[in-house]
């Protein structure tokens, strides 16, 4: 039987996903019955892995390249400003994620024949549908503070028949009438995560979550296993990904003109090395940046694009308003640094490089968290040694 172009470009994005691993055999009877072109809306917005924006497309416009894009693996925005409007707005507030992203996230669940599951964030309804489609629809219960997102999703599920439990209410809430659950996904970023998490999951339960820092808007997954007391959870990170922040837990950086209304006069002057900008990174997802923000608490911090061979990177204190900004330039040795407030913000940003640098600069994988309902701490190779984030 001949395939449509978009059976081959579904067929196409299973072996790529199969190929680079992030698509295991045990969910591929998932991705064949639950095509994500079911979950996605009309009017959608690509990542455009080429010009790095997204793009409006419009299935009843674009069939063909609507089709496409679902069946691509590239994030795509369903939503912008919480739905304040119908067209593309300033900051995106739901999505549906790379299918490469879902089944990582899928397989670090690691769920088995009977596990009840809970989802924060439902979104699309694609991640809920996937796990319905292998653990039965009895199983997995989802939650969307969005009512008319949860609202689209139900409706896709229930059109999939695939109809699972969708709650309209605040992820960081858990679900406890619904609890105990065997496992417990985010697919929204966390900088916290919810003690009701905890408290909701089932005797050697697992939670895996996208989890940041304020220090930017980057995340790395996180797999945390319940200890045998219940009290608290552990577990690695397992690499950078980036996804749209819990309402309840988005940056509450105020704006660069709460902290420097007037310009950088008055404040303490200095210099460092053009090394540091180096460590800093200049990519997406550079390891150096997720280390300071484990080092360097309730910070923010932002790099401005290169002009005239000069680039300042600003760093925010969010407890109070402290700042910092480094000027680096092309062919300089030294950076101009200035520094204002009771924290000196770059000087702990350097200290932060230079263990980092000291502990044999460390990826990822080397660093874990542990979470209590009394706060969580991270810690480097092994949980013996922690320090509070």
């Amino acid at each position: 039987m001949e395939l449509t172009g978009a059976e081959e470009e579904r067929t196409a994005l299973g072996r790529s996903l199969l190929g680079r691993e992030h698509l295991t055999p045990d969910w591929t009877p998932a991705f064949l019955a639950v095509p994500r072109s079911a979950f996605l809306p009309d009017l959608m917005w690509p990542y455009d892995m080429t010009t790095g924006d997204t793009v409006a497309v419009d299935r009843r416009d674009e069939p063909k390249l609507w089709a496409a894009y679902a069946n691509a693996d590239v994030p795509i925005v369903t939503q912008w400003d919480d739905g304040a409007g119908e067209g593309r707005g300033s900051v995106p507030t739901s999505s549906a994620s790379m299918p490469s992203v879902v089944f990582r996230m899928l397989s670090a669940l690691d769920v088995q024949a009977g596990h009840r599951v809970l989802e924060i964030g439902t979104g699309t309804g694609w991640n809920a549908a996937l796990l319905a489609s292998r653990l039965g629809v009895d199983n997995v219960t989802s939650i969307e503070i969005d009512p008319h997102v949860a609202d689209a999703a139900r409706g896709r599920l229930a059109a999939e028949e695939l109809p699972c439990t969708v709650l309209t209410r605040d992820g960081a809430d858990g679900d406890e009438t619904g609890a105990p659950y065997d496992r417990i996904i985010a697919t929204a970023g966390v900088r916290q995560i919810p003690p009701a998490w905890l408290r909701d999951t089932a005797h050697g339960g697992r939670v895996v979550a996208p989890w940041g820092t304020h220090f930017g808007n980057e995340d790395a997954l996180v797999r945390l296993d319940l200890a045998e007391d219940q009290a608290s959870a552990s577990g690695r990170f397992l690499g950078p990904v980036e996804f749209m922040k819990l309402r309840s837990q988005r940056s509450s950086f105020a704006g660069h003109r709460a902290y420097v209304p007037d310009g950088v006069s008055g404040a303490d002057r200095g210099t460092t090395t053009v090394t540091e900008e180096q460590l800093l990174g200049d990519g997406r997802f550079a390891v150096t940046r997720f280390a300071v923000g484990l080092r360097v608490r309730d910070c923010h911090h932002q790099a401005a694009a290169e002009r005239d061979g000069a680039r300042p990177v600003w760093f925010y204190g969010l407890t109070d308003r402290s700042w910092a900004c480094v000027m680096f330039r092309e062919g300089r040795a030294e950076a101009q640094v200035w520094q204002s407030g009771p924290r000196r913000l770059w000087d702990e940003v350097s200290a932060a490089l230079s263990w980092w640098r000291a502990a044999g600069e460390p990826g990822y994988e080397r660093f874990g968290l542990t979470v209590t309902a009394h706060g969580q701490h991270a810690w480097l190779d092994c949980p013996t040694e922690v320090w509070d984030v």
